[in-house]
């Protein structure tokens, strides 16, 4: 069984940003409008084109998630992995695209397609489009890896995936053959599925001004932990910073917990023990929920008690 291979349309402008920058392993393809995308499985293959007059296929990355997000967390999120400069810059970009009269001092939505280990290919080595490809194609074209254009387009990156280490060792062993590859996720997409997760709302106070909010790590990337949203929480900047500095917690149990050092220290605090034992709002989806095992380590680890 084989793979989905998308094939999608992008400017100069992005692809030579990007190709600038290659410490970035997470990148953002955008859409100008808040567009769904359920054309790939996290894994499968992400190809860029570039437009008119180049017309060739210029580089990849693996795909990891989708969603539409506000441009200003795609920009906090991911910097210029969204092929721009700056948020100015970047929401130019978008308003160029766009029908509809936007403003680029208000926040708007924008389709997001995350994708990690991209991979850029030296101009003698572009391809060609396959035969099928229409010129009014403005978007995207889906191909499968199990049919003769989506096998040539597998085996003309593949050489591409391995140099940029793309691929695990559990693929090397299958070189050759599509498979699906499990991205290594990175801090914005943390960031990304952690909010959306959490519906854009604190888990302790329900606060949702976005700009407000941050997603922690329940146990710090520094102390080996993961970039999964199970190691995750979405809170309020002021309580994120108490929670990294052991000054507040969550239990196993999901209740929220307030130390004794916060009076001690700073003969304050009196709106954060209003909040002590309350359970907090966690994702509908119980596998989506954080690990007992992580919070158990900030309790012990963390936590002042």
């Amino acid at each position: 069984m084989g793979i989905n291979i998308v094939v999608a349309v992008t400017d100069y402008d992005w692809y030579s940003t990007l190709r600038g920058r290659p410490d970035l392993t997470e990148i953002n393809f955008w859409s100008p409008s808040p567009r769904g995308f359920q054309a790939l499985n996290e894994g499968e293959l992400f190809l860029f084109k570039l437009h008119a007059p180049h017309d060739k296929i210029v580089g990849g990355a693996i795909f990891a998630y989708a969603n539409t997000l506000p441009c200003s967390l795609a920009w906090d999120a991911f910097g210029e992995g969204n092929g721009a400069g700056s948020l100015l810059e970047m929401q130019q970009r978008i308003i160029k695209y766009r029908r509809s009269g936007s403003s680029n001092r208000g926040d708007f939505e924008i389709g997001c397609r995350i994708l990690m280990q991209p991979f850029f290919l030296a101009e003698p080595d572009w391809i060609d489009t396959p035969e099928s490809w229409k010129p009014n194609i403005v978007t995207y074209k889906t191909f499968d890896s199990d049919t003769e254009e989506g096998r040539a387009l597998w085996e003309a990156v593949h050489p591409a995936i391995r140099q940029s280490d793309a691929a695990s060792p559990q693929e090397e062993a299958r070189y050759g053959e599509p498979v699906p590859i499990k991205p290594r996720l990175g801090q914005g997409i943390f960031r990304v599925k952690v909010t959306e997760l959490y519906k854009r709302s604190c888990a302790v106070t329900g606060e949702r001004t976005l700009p407000a909010l941050e997603a922690a790590h329940i146990v710090p990337y520094s102390e080996g932990g993961s970039h999964d949203a199970r190691n995750g929480l979405l809170l309020r900047r002021d309580i994120h910073s108490l929670f990294d500095g052991g000054y507040v917690t969550v239990t196993p149990a999901l209740q929220f917990r307030v130390s004794k050092v916060i009076q001690q220290e700073f003969r304050n605090g009196r709106a954060y023990y209003a909040l002590d034992g309350q359970p907090i709002r966690v994702p509908d989806q119980e596998g989506s929920r954080p690990a007992p095992d992580a919070l158990a380590w900030h309790n012990e680890n963390c936590y002042r008690g």
